[in-house]
């Protein structure tokens, strides 16, 4: 893949399979500090909508990668921070469904619908995925720590409208946190609002690569199962990448294993090492957490990953 600024990926998603991610904002800018974000503390907390990257940049890239390469299940907006602070995003998912029949995608938290200009700009997408972990203001400080001046009803009502305007499919992703927003009783609340917003699809995720906090603890598969009926529709859990789906790559799980294996490194070492997307990172590391090749430790406010040793053979006595 050539050295692309705004583009990343294809990536393993385990909602679209093989993703372009296209990167409109700079690290962390967002409208939330959720406290289970992969990408660590938002740096740039904003509602402030503006072109944070040149759109004409963006469109070249994406020019130049249908043209050389092309391959993905879907081309997604998302990355460091939240794709509809960018003022432009509308004209960036107007170009990919001009040029390419790749779904585009736009990976939202979904607090801005409430406002005319993104809710027209997002309709441009085939499909929208809109994030609800809370059921009221209180829960959504506690969990999503927006902004100030976001309150959590116009949220919702915000994405309710965008419902009845839009005519692609309207996703939902429900992020449990163990101790937060997880028990039958806030599930079932979190539920009663989802069922006013009416999407076509109801995702459960938790907690399954470093989170921001280190209280941010997941839920385990049979309490996400567990929990699905309670939605309407049934909620499902984001299921893992199928490796047999998988794509060839310079950088894969296995080099970045190799250099942790020499040294411990955070993931914007890994990122800088191997000039990869922080989101592609987290990826790989996700993974190696899971099937416990590596292990995370915090040391003065970074998550550190080292490859795990295995313990040597005891000698036997002299």
């Amino acid at each position: 893949m050539n050295d692309y600024s705004y583009l990343f990926g294809p990536v393993p998603s385990r909602r679209f399979g093989r993703s372009l991610g296209v990167d409109l904002t700079p690290y962390k800018t967002c409208s939330l500090d959720c406290v289970f974000c992969q990408l660590g503390k938002t740096t740039h907390k904003t509602l402030a909508r503006k072109e944070y990257v040149t759109t004409e940049a963006v469109i070249e890239e994406i020019d130049a990668w249908l043209t050389s390469d092309g391959e993905a299940d879907y081309i997604t907006l998302s990355g460091s921070g939240e794709p509809t602070l960018h003022s432009r995003f509308g004209d960036v998912l107007a170009f990919i469904r001009e040029r390419t029949s790749i779904p585009a995608v736009v990976l939202t938290n979904g607090t801005l619908l409430h406002l005319p200009e993104v809710a027209d700009a997002a309709c441009r997408a085939n499909v929208v995925k809109v994030s609800l972990s809370a059921w009221d203001d209180d829960s959504f400080g506690w969990v999503n720590r927006p902004h100030t001046a976001l309150r959590f009803d116009r949220v919702v009502e915000g994405q309710k409208a965008f419902r009845r305007q839009f005519q692609g499919e309207l996703w939902m992703e429900v992020f449990l946190v163990a101790g937060m927003n997880s028990t039958p009783n806030d599930v079932r609340r979190i539920a009663e609002v989802a069922r006013e917003i009416e999407p076509d699809r109801i995702q459960l995720n938790t907690v399954v690569r470093p989170p921001t906090e280190a209280f941010a603890e997941p839920l385990d598969m049979d309490q996400l199962l567990a929990l699905c009926p309670l939605f309407r529709p049934k909620a499902t859990v984001i299921a893992e990448f199928n490796p047999e789906r998988d794509f060839k790559a310079q950088i894969n799980k296995e080099t970045v294993l190799a250099m942790l294996k020499r040294r411990p490194c955070t993931a914007e070492q890994i990122a800088k090492g191997f000039h990869m997307h922080l989101n592609e990172v987290s990826k790989y590391i996700g993974n190696l957490l899971r099937t416990g090749q590596v292990q995370a430790e915090r040391r003065n406010q970074n998550i550190y990953y080292s490859a795990k040793r295995e313990k040597p053979e005891p000698r036997p006595p002299a």
